[in-house]
């Protein structure tokens, strides 16, 4: 295989209520991102698709340019301690998914 397989682990899912009470319409979802719980972990083995259960087709189209340099060996390191490894989230500033997305070495 000529890329490497990535896992995707969610560190944080977070909720902003002052600016949900602000801006967001009052029968929107409130809380935290309903898609994603932390600790949660999903693997993408093939280059441009979402991995199987990850439900958020938003915060896929955020990350899916991390997750393909790391598949391609990108090296994080002028940014990360670790190269193989990134922390990235999804664009959503009310209710915004944190995700550490790590190269898989023995895919």
């Amino acid at each position: 295989m000529p890329w490497s397989p990535c896992k995707i682990t969610v560190l944080k899912a977070m909720y902003n209520e002052e600016l949900a009470d602000q801006y967001r319409r009052p029968d929107v979802h409130r809380g935290p991102c309903p898609y994603f719980t932390e600790g949660q972990e999903f693997v993408a083995r093939y280059v441009a698709e979402r991995p199987e259960g990850f439900r958020c087709e938003w915060a896929w189209n955020d990350i899916e340019k991390i997750v393909l340099g790391m598949m391609l060996n990108a090296d994080f390191s002028t940014w990360m301690q670790d190269g193989s490894t990134f922390i990235a989230c999804c664009t959503d500033g009310i209710k915004p998914v944190v995700f550490k997305i790590e190269r898989v070495k023995d895919g």
